[in-house]
């Protein structure tokens, strides 16, 4: 041994004595990092969704008078279920029921008007067979008649109408529902359009949120959907997902029918589903080269795979087989296409 070290430190000098330095050793490989995986399979969940919802009549019509006239009843109040055809106010008929009496005094002039010229034509014709008038003057009887005749229906038309304006003095309910307001004051003067009372339709309930868009996808896939209010849930069978999207609050229109009873129109609550594509857990995202996305074993390669629709600190869908492996421990360290050496399942606890 002592000889051999001597030999070296003779060698050392020599190849310093003619300026050569001695060769350095190869640096040592770095050791893969060692990782553990988990399968998507046992990794993959699928969250719970929620949005915020209301329960809504399929028309809420704010109600109208149709003429000009003071209000001289009001049958109903706020929170008052009524019925299609109920009478919901009364108006002051006077003015249209003279107009009706004048409509019908016209219609009963001009039906004795139209009887005279229907005599008179038939005389007209009798003699007209028998060359004792002109076909002149009996051209002149059937004129007069059907002047008469359109006098008739003119009058009968106003008559009509006179009615009509009778009829708009009471207002109805146009459907079962539910008095949401009355703004119409007893002795206040109703003008055409002004809206008097609110009324909400019970026969067609709905439930109507704002889901985020990213979420409209799995809502519209879900198996059971609810709206959960004042600590009920109600089952729901889905009707439409609008596919404009709102630009300030970036949000789609979803509205659900009830399955069974539904609760009061106007009630506020939460849509609630589960999202039927299997989620990557939010802790297992990380964000290389500013994209999102996880790291799978690939052989003995860790690839990072970008998830587009991800987002810090949420959970996000990914459409990986089940036996793709997600690397778990170790992940924070590692690049992508780095050489990794997986740990068993008990050394990796």
């Amino acid at each position: 041994m002592k000889s051999a070290a001597l030999l070296a430190l003779v060698l050392s000098l020599l190849l310093a004595a003619c300026g050569e330095k001695p060769a350095e050793p190869p640096p040592a490989a770095a050791a893969p990092l060692a990782v553990s995986v988990v399968p998507y399979a046992d990794l993959g969940f699928r969250p719970e969704r929620e949005a915020p919802a209301t329960v809504l009549g399929k028309n809420e019509t704010r109600i109208a008078a149709e003429t000009s006239a003071r209000i001289v009843a009001i049958a109903v109040d706020s929170g008052d279920a009524v019925k299609a055809g109920q009478v919901l106010l009364r108006l002051d008929a006077k003015d249209a029921e003279l107009a009706l009496a004048r409509a019908a005094a016209g219609l009963a002039q001009s039906a004795a008007r139209l009887a005279q010229a229907e005599a008179q034509t038939a005389r007209a014709r009798s003699l007209r067979e028998k060359n004792f008038i002109s076909a002149e003057a009996l051209t002149l009887r059937e004129t007069e008649l059907a002047t008469t005749q359109a006098d008739v229906q003119s009058a009968r038309a106003n008559r009509d109408s006179a009615r009509r304006g009778v009829e708009k003095c009471t207002v109805t309910a146009p459907f079962n529902g539910i008095v949401r307001s009355r703004t119409g004051q007893v002795g206040e003067l109703a003008a055409p359009g002004t809206p008097l009372l609110t009324l909400a339709d019970t026969s067609d309930l709905q439930v109507v949120a704002q889901v985020q868009a990213r979420d409209a996808e799995g809502l519209a896939g879900a198996e059971k959907v609810e709206f959960a209010a004042a600590g009920q849930t109600h089952a729901l069978m889905p009707l439409r997902i609008s596919g404009a999207i709102s630009r300030e609050a970036r949000t789609v229109e979803a509205r659900h029918r009830f399955s069974g009873a539904a609760p009061a129109p106007g009630t506020e609550g939460r849509l609630i589903w589960r999202d039927p594509r299997p989620h990557i857990p939010a802790d297992y995202i990380l964000r290389r080269n500013g994209r999102y996305g996880v790291f799978v074993l690939e052989g003995d390669k860790a690839r990072f795979l970008e998830l587009p629709q991800a987002q810090e600190g949420r959970p996000a869908s990914a459409d990986f087989p089940p036996e793709a492996r997600i690397v778990m421990r170790g992940r924070h360290a590692l690049q992508d296409a780095m050489t990794v050496r997986v740990e068993p399942a008990a050394a990796a606890k």
